[in-house]
């Protein structure tokens, strides 16, 4: 069953097998002031979406019969459809959450943490991507050979297309708004999770998951350029953009 609200602080789609859950869900996010809408698989989701409906996240469970939340994802980045993605799963592993925001999730929330947590996760995806996109970034920005358009999350090197996904653009413009100085493994978690999010693993568990993210952006790169390297590790500590030709 589909359900929408008509409340405008955000129109979130609700991706779950489970009716009781996602049915629950979705009244906590309307008392929240969210509009919701509510599907069971990933068939009919992608069908809604490659209509470009209105629509600001899509909360989706990693464990549904006949297509998975994650081939929902690879779907819709396929598509260059670049709605902000939430994974929400019984899954805690850390695998599951690095392949989730490696694929292009923005973030990987458990479904046993409460909703004021979850809500939290909405509104830093939301509020924070909606005041950088609006208030702090030109459109566009190059940076030596390197081209970043802040308005579709898209990176060009040296003319060439790099397919970044949206948390990869996000680290990668962070690091290179900051080339001046080398940037921790704690702030570009920060970047995923927002500030002060607890890694499950503690610090070696944040400094894993930025090592993942870093070793894809690199790989993503090279494709187009094998002499790629101007991602450096300072190893300990965290990464810096080094393009001498910007300093």
């Amino acid at each position: 069953m589909n359900q929408i609200s008509s409340i405008a602080r955000g129109h979130v789609l609700v991706v779950d097998d489970d009716v009781l859950f996602s049915e629950s869900l979705s009244r906590n996010l309307i008392d929240a002031g969210y509009r919701t809408r509510i599907f069971q698989d990933g068939p009919a989701t992608l069908n809604h979406l490659a209509g470009e409906p209105e629509a600001d996240l899509v909360l989706l469970d990693w464990k549904m019969p006949g297509m998975t939340g994650i081939e929902v994802l690879q779907h819709l980045r396929t598509g260059k459809i670049a709605i902000p993605v939430i994974f929400l799963t019984v899954l805690s592993d850390q695998i599951y959450e690095e392949a989730g925001l490696l694929n292009g999730a923005v973030d990987f929330v458990e479904k046993s943490r409460s909703f004021s947590i979850l809500l939290k996760r909405i509104e830093l995806t939301l509020g924070g991507r909606r005041q950088k996109d609006t208030a702090d970034q030109p459109m566009a920005a190059r940076y030596g050979d390197l081209m970043l358009r802040y308005d579709s999350h898209r990176a060009g090197w040296k003319g060439e297309s790099v397919d970044l996904t949206l948390t990869e653009f996000d680290i990668l413009a962070h690091l290179v708004e900051n080339s001046d100085r080398d940037v921790s493994y704690r702030e570009l978690y920060d970047i995923v999770h927002g500030e002060g999010f607890v890694a499950g693993d503690g610090e070696a568990g944040y400094r894993t998951n930025v090592r993942a993210f870093i070793k894809r952006i690199r790989q993503k790169f090279h494709s187009v350029d094998s002499d790629f390297a101007l991602i450096r590790n300072y190893p300990g500590f965290g990464y810096r953009w080094r393009d001498e030709r910007t300093q």
